[in-house]
Formats: C-alpha cells, structure tokens, sequence
C-alpha cells in the first residue's frame, strides 16, 4: 500500500465522520486492522485521523472563509472530507508535504470519489487558501 492509499483511507473515515459527528472507534479500528497496510502507514492513519477531529473547528473556519456564496453546508460531504484532509495537511500536520502535492492529492480524490465539476472546486479553494493562509514555509 501507499501513503495515498493510506490517505484515501482518512478520507473514507473523515466522510463517515461528516454523516456522524462523531469520531467512530469502531471504524477506525478495522482501518487499522487491514493487513495490506504497513505500520507506517497505520500510525499515519491514526494520526491523522486524530488530527482531524481535534482540529475539525479550526479548519471548517478556514475552509468557511474562503467560500464564496456558499456554506458549509452546501459543499457535498465527500468534497468538505477531502478539503478537510488537505487543510489540515496544508496547516495542521508535521508531514511537511509541499502544498502543490497536497492539492494535487486531493484534486485526485475528487475526481475518484465526486463529481465531475468537483476536482476543480476543491482545486480552486485549495490554492486559496494556500495563498491565503501560508507564509510560504510549506507553499510549492
């Protein structure tokens, strides 16, 4: 398995967490239990998952900030799962992934899991808030 598979894995968790509102243990867990993941790849899932819920405020705001005649709530929940991943990513997280490689990640996510219009929405409001939010310590 891949990191990008690893992270497609917190996107299918973050997406049920958007029906639920609420970590779910239980998920996590038969994540975790999967045989195809290294143990690297299971720490990056937990951690990231954990980030993720303790930093779910933070980044709806940011992500709440960039919109522009919309709302969170209008945003279909597999496109505010995968916003929610790069925002933290982009933010939050100590991977140090370059930012052109997150929103690329999640670019690839919308058009695996959404509609056809959705890569570019979720492209659009990532350089946003890329450009936005950076101070050009992670920007690429």
């Amino acid at each position: 398995m891949s990191r990008r598979l690893a992270r497609e894995d917190c996107f299918k968790l973050m997406f049920e967490f958007e029906f639920l509102k609420e970590r779910n243990e239980l998920s996590l867990f038969a994540y975790l239990e999967d045989e195809n993941l290294t143990d690297e790849e299971k720490e990056f899932v937990k951690k990231e998952y954990d980030g993720l819920i303790e930093k779910n405020f933070d980044i709806e705001s940011i992500i709440e900030k960039y919109l522009k005649d919309y709302t969170l709530q209008r945003i279909f929940k597999v496109d505010l799962a995968i916003l929610k991943i790069a925002v933290y990513e982009m933010l939050f997280s100590d991977e140090n992934l370059p930012c052109g490689v997150i929103i690329n990640e999640a670019v690839e996510l919308a058009k695996k899991y959404s509609t056809d219009k959705s890569y570019s929405f979720v492209n659009g409001l990532l350089a946003s808030i890329n450009k936005g939010e950076n101070d050009g310590t992670k920007a690429n």
